[in-house]
């Protein structure tokens, strides 16, 4: 077979090909940001993600003027896929993109306080990414009541217009709101280099605190619109001075929890608002991953029910769980409560700027002063154009019969204009408006009826002026259109207001189910959580071969233990991290559930109940130790206590007490050793080497201890064993048979 020839390598002998190789390679990367990245950029910052002073983004304007220009502020509603087809001769971003925009903008979607698109079918749910909304092609739209203060007289010049971007017609630069838009419409967007948070608030709010500021700088903000509003309802934790912050900046954050009502008859939670920032599926998710892994066992199930009626989460509880608590817990854990960070980074006049909200206020005011100021200068002029040919006709008033001879004598057209300004000493526009009048309208009826309007227009014309004039008229014009807003679009306000310093601390210990239960441990460090009923039912206990019971106790399920065990270490754990079992199983096997070090074994188990009694300790060496349980209980949910425990000698017998009572220990050699607790000295040190319980003698050991009374046969006298003094030698049992 033919060997692949390797292929040639090319040599360039163009100087200008070589030349323009090496061009490109040398280009600075500073000339490549600039004349490729930065336009790129400034296109995403200006034309795409942030928003300018009248709330609205490019997609945004774009398509609710599109709508205004179909004719939907009052008219029917029409097909979503016609309003997108519509857009795209504005918007060149496609369909898909264009419907997503429109999407976020409808009553359905609940997206927004004060929406701007009156929708009907499935518009899906903000705070639901299971409830997608349907196809274009599926649902209606139309614009809402409210978009017609945002379109309020865009006839008469208060804005710019420029070209689309193909040219073939015109759009409004900004769109005209006669309220602060900006600060009611919530808002985000991630452009390059910076990105844009901006929280809504409540329409009339925003309106009573900016009539409020107009007419007074110093005007108190917070006591017309002391927080943001979200569509989602919830509770804002509420801290004054973390809310001035963002007042006075723009920047910060607070935090929003859910609204819930507890169902008794169903044991079952049920939450209704969440916070705007998150969705159900998040929630949910969060929840079954906590339980998973074993930190949130009071909750049974949860579900999301939510449907075009509203948002329903339900979470079921298990016995014996305090919702209060637990809802605690989840708002601490859980997207239940969230933080929402403000950025309120906006477009002034081409730049991006950071601003707090009197700031906002100020931009705002200033750029909506200007717009009623073209607003009256355009309805100066069109009045003063209506005046001067009014003025034209009154002018023939006292000589029609003339103005007709004039017209009638005239050979040529062209004359006739030019003939009627000589005539009457009339300019060219009046000539030509007196020269259109029709046959029927030359009469002297008809010019005193329409020469009565010169009067009114000459007083319009005048207050015109005067607030041309003043600045304090155009402000009364800005605060009368809030005013209007504020009467005719009432929206309550949905996100309640909880004080910082009401809301109680959580407590991170897991609530559990409590009930009976009765602990069996062998002594091979098995252990056997057995219900109650099933306890009362069981049969005899079984364990591995060669192995047997070492300690059988009552306890419940929500109770801790303490597990002893050599290398002088002591290990807390839960009863309710282990499963319920049968007197037939083997049970879990305690080094390995709790991860005890290698080599080391279980010695003993106790019940320390709630940590206010004591617990006595039996060493094989006859030491003997009396400890306040509270020695073992610790503040963190820390699992294992280091040098916990005497460790000169095997453990062989724990026991907790609250009250003192006869005990007994046996040794070696056959004797038997009964006292009272109250003989030995409460010590606060785990690790205490504790007293000699016995007299020392060589190989003699501690066997066994417990309870006076499950050494002694029924019937035998507890004195002829006791000592009133430790250590003690103790009396032979064989003595006694």
């Amino acid at each position: 077979m033919a060997r692949k020839k390797k292929p040639e390598t090319k040599h360039y002998d163009n100087p200008n090909v070589v030349g323009l190789h090496s061009a490109v390679l040398d280009q600075p990367i500073t000339e490549t940001l600039e004349t490729n990245y930065m336009p790129y950029a400034m296109s995403v910052i200006v034309s795409r993600a942030i928003p300018e002073i009248d709330g609205f983004k490019p997609s945004h304007r774009k398509l609710l003027y599109t709508m205004y220009k179909m004719g939907l502020l009052k008219g029917a509603r029409q097909k979503s896929a016609n309003i997108v087809g519509q857009t795209m001769k504005l918007n060149p971003h496609g369909d898909a993109a264009i419907y997503e925009t429109m999407v976020r903008l409808t009553t359905g979607n609940e997206a927004l306080v004060a929406p701007f698109v009156e929708s009907k079918g499935n518009f899906g749910k903000c705070y639901s990414n299971d409830m997608s909304y349907a196809a274009s092609r599926y649902t209606e739209a139309k614009l809402a009541p409210i978009c017609a203060e945002i379109f309020r007289d865009i006839d008469k010049d208060p804005v710019d217009f420029v070209d689309s971007y193909d040219g073939t017609t015109t759009e409004p630069r900004l769109l005209p709101t006669t309220f602060p838009n900006v600060l009611v419409s919530q808002n985000s967007g991630i452009a390059v280099g910076m990105a844009s948070e901006i929280c809504g608030f409540n329409l009339n709010e925003v309106c009573e605190a900016a009539i409020g500021y107009i007419k007074d700088p110093a005007f108190d903000l917070f006591s017309a619109m002391p927080a943001p509003d979200f569509s989602t309802g919830g509770e804002i934790i509420y801290d004054r001075a973390q809310m001035e912050q963002i007042y006075a900046t723009g920047r910060g954050g607070f935090s929003v929890r859910s609204r819930w009502r507890w169902q008794p008859k169903e044991r079952i939670i049920e939450v209704y608002e969440i916070p705007h920032t998150t969705s159900t599926d998040k929630i949910i998710e969060r929840v079954v991953a906590l339980s998973k892994a074993g930190k949130l066992k009071e909750v049974s199930d949860i579900r999301d029910e939510t449907d075009l009626g509203g948002l329903r989460i339900a979470i079921d509880l298990k016995r014996g769980v305090d919702p209060e608590a637990l809802m605690g817990k989840l708002f601490k854990s859980t997207p239940l409560q969230d933080t929402y960070n403000c950025n309120f980074n906006i477009l002034v006049d081409g730049y991006p700027k950071v601003m707090g909200v009197r700031e906002i206020l100020d931009k705002w005011i200033a750029w909506r002063l200007d717009s009623v100021r073209r607003t009256t200068a355009y309805e100066r002029d069109k009045k003063a154009e209506k005046l001067h040919l009014l003025q034209g006709l009154e002018a023939i008033l006292l000589d029609i019969d003339e103005a007709i001879r004039i017209i009638r004598h005239t050979k040529l057209e062209a004359d006739v204009v030019p003939n009627l300004m000589a005539g009457f000493g009339i300019d060219q526009v009046q000539a030509e408006f007196v020269a259109d009048i029709r046959l029927r309208n030359i009469n002297e009826e008809y010019i005193l009826n329409r020469t009565k309007e010169i009067a009114e227009l000459s007083e319009a014309i005048a207050k015109l002026e005067k607030i041309l004039g003043s600045e304090r008229l155009q402000r009364k014009v800005v605060c009368d259109a809030l005013a209007t807003v504020n009467k005719n679009h009432v929206v309550p306000r949905r996100t309640g207001l909880v004080a910082a310093e009401d809301v109680p601390e959580v407590d991170d210990t897991p609530q559990v189910e409590d009930y009976p239960v009765t602990v069996v441990v062998s002594e091979d460090g098995y252990l056997k959580k057995i219900p109650e009923k099933s306890m009362r039912n069981a049969g005899e206990q079984k364990f591995k071969e060669g192995d047997a019971l070492l300690t059988q106790f009552e306890s419940s399920n929500a109770r801790e233990l303490l597990v002893f065990a050599s290398q002088k270490q002591v290990y807390k754990c839960r009863l309710a991290d282990f499963a319920d079992s049968k007197a037939s199983a083997m049970g879990d096997f305690l080094p390995s559930k709790l991860e005890m070090d290698a080599g080391e074994q279980m010695a003993f188990v106790v019940d320390p109940g709630d940590f206010t009694g004591c617990v006595l300790l039996f060493f094989e060496d006859g030491r003997v130790c009396r400890i306040a349980t509270s020695a073992y209980q610790t503040k963190q949910n820390r699992k294992k206590l280091k040098n916990a425990v005497y460790d000169g000698a095997r453990l062989v017998f724990a026991m907790p007490f609250k009250e003192d009572l006869d005990v007994a220990f046996s040794t070696s050699d056959g004797n038997l050793v009964v006292f009272n607790t109250s003989i030995l000295l409460t010590k606060t040190t785990n690790s205490t080497q504790g007293v000699r319980g016995m007299t020392p003698k060589k190989g003699r050991t501690l066997t066994g201890a417990g309870p006076a009374a499950t050494f002694l046969e029924q019937g035998t006298n507890p004195e002829k064993f006791r000592t009133h003094t430790l250590p003690s030698a103790g009396t032979a049992l064989s003595l006694w048979d």
